[in-house]
């Protein structure tokens, strides 16, 4: 390809190969099934914290009727949110970083706000999946623990034990490893969670009503959690910011979508075409045979998420339905210390059927461990690409080192946050809030803009656009409403 500075001419879209140019049938089916992987890491993010501890806590007092909100977390940001971002680096070969870099106002400030929120709030997930993880552990060790140290302390020790081994092997994990770790994850947490879901026999009924109603808002009954019934629409904006994933998790999509080849950066010249997207995206050729074959090449994204999407839901539903069955009609309900969340399940799920607590044990520890193993190789590869898309001369300091930096820094941060005892709902209120809501509906409506105002032939479908719209809607409805929440919670702790 001559000079991209001067070069003017629309690029040439190859001619499709492989699996693309292969006419339907079972077994392609099969083979774009394993294009899932980069949505195995985003949604093993989101299963920890997300679905093992707060999606059971919310079963366990509102039964079946908020699985709506769950099921729109999951359209709006495992859908939605994930496709714009990564189709945007797909079509353009321009990672979404680059492009956020050239927003009006001083150059990279969104990328740095999402830099140091990720950096500073992310240890307080990391703790609120450690920590629940540690008290079980505690648990089922209690009685081969000696000496005068008393539970807590043992809880706090394994906590760290667990952390540590986790950001240890994290470093030494390359995406390509991760990604296939995750995948198995995916796997074992859908088969476990499905198996315990029909050992514990939910009302399937009662299950699809709940899936239905959206903007039904149940009354939090007498016997309820404080937070829920103190603090109901943050209780609600919080629980809804953690299914689907985390903020570094929906950007860091765009690296993984370029690193795989997807889209138009499986392209011979991608680097020349990267360097012609710094100055707009011109080079898109018109021709429609050219604009299809492009469009096909998308095929992976889509398999990726969708196969992404389907294990959120299906987990969702599954953890929720556990709550609502096992938790709800003993009207034990996830109160002040959600640490002991887990310890409660297991417990109460021995006495129903024995055989329901090895199979709940193996999901949630595959489910909190996928999660722990997942956010150093996330932030990381955002960190490098935000300050590389800021500062060039960066892009020469591996991401392995980066990723050092960061798992020690996590470790640290979390170590204070496990030991001084901060409480559950304020440490997933603040990460809630300044990550998974405000940054995230800023961010996305600005990659909804990249990709409406893409040239005409290669902008989404109408009901792409429509989604995103409503979407954005919803993550701003969810910022409002958990600042006003978190004002009201601070001001009450203060």
């Amino acid at each position: 390809m001559p000079d991209a500075k001067t070069d003017l001419r629309p690029i040439d879209i190859p001619q499709l190969t492989g699996i693309y140019a292969e006419p339907l049938s079972l077994g392609k089916l099969v083979r774009l099934a394993g294009f899932f992987g980069p949505a195995a890491v985003i949604t093993s993010l989101s299963l920890g914290a997300g679905e093992t501890i707060m999606v059971t806590g919310l079963g366990a007092w509102s039964e079946f009727q908020l699985l709506w909100l769950l099921l729109l977390s999951v359209v709006v940001k495992g859908v939605f949110v994930t496709y714009l971002v990564g189709r945007y680096t797909a079509i353009t070969g321009e990672r979404i970083g680059n492009r956020l870099a050239r927003i009006p106002g001083p150059r990279g400030w969104i990328l740095l706000a999402v830099i140091v929120v990720e950096v500073c709030l992310l240890s307080t997930g990391l703790t609120a999946v450690a920590k629940p993880c540690g008290n079980l552990v505690a648990f089922l060790a209690s009685d081969s623990l000696g000496g005068t140290l008393d539970f807590d302390t043992w809880q706090n020790i394994f906590t760290s034990l667990l952390l540590g081994a986790a950001l240890s092997l994290s470093i030494c994990t390359s995406f390509d490893r991760l990604q296939t770790q995750q995948i198995i994850i995916c796997g074992i947490i859908v088969a476990g969670t499905m198996v315990a879901t029909l050992m514990v026999r939910p009302d399937y009924g009662d299950l699809i009503i709940g899936a239905i109603s959206f903007g039904h808002l149940p009354e939090v009954p007498e016997w309820g959690p404080e937070a829920a019934k103190t603090a109901y629409v943050l209780n609600l904006v919080t629980i809804f910011g953690y299914i689907g994933g985390s903020l570094s998790g929906h950007l860091v999509y765009s690296s993984w979508i370029s690193q795989n080849g997807w889209g138009i950066n499986s392209h011979p010249d991608i680097a020349a075409i990267r360097k012609r997207a710094m100055r707009g995206i011109d080079y898109l050729p018109n021709d429609p045979a050219q604009v299809r074959r492009l469009h096909v090449l998308l095929s992976p994204l889509r398999w990726d998420i969708g196969m992404g999407a389907i294990v959120l839901a299906i987990v969702s539903a599954a953890f929720l339905a556990a709550g609502a069955t096992v938790l709800y009609p003993r009207e034990q309900p996830i109160g002040g210390n959600a640490w002991e969340l887990l310890t409660k399940q297991a417990s109460i799920w021995r006495q129903i059927h024995a055989g329901l607590v090895p199979v709940y044990y193996v999901a949630v520890v595959a489910a909190l461990w996928g999660t722990l193993a997942s956010i150093p190789e996330t932030i990381s590869q955002v960190v490098h690409d935000f300050l590389s898309a800021i500062w060039p001369r960066f892009e020469k300091i591996s991401v392995d080192r980066v990723k050092t930096v960061i798992a020690l820094w996590f470790f640290g941060t979390s170590m204070v946050w496990t030991w001084t005892g901060v409480s559950f709902t304020i440490l997933t209120a603040l990460g809630a809030f300044f990550s998974l809501s405000l940054l995230l509906s800023i961010v996305f409506v600005c990659v909804l803009y990249f990709n409406v105002t893409l040239p005409k032939l290669y902008r989404p479908q109408w009901w792409v656009i429509g989604g995103g719209v409503a979407s954005a809607v919803v993550l701003l409805m969810c910022a409002v409403g958990g600042a006003i929440g978190l004002y009201d919670l601070l001001a009450a702790k203060l």
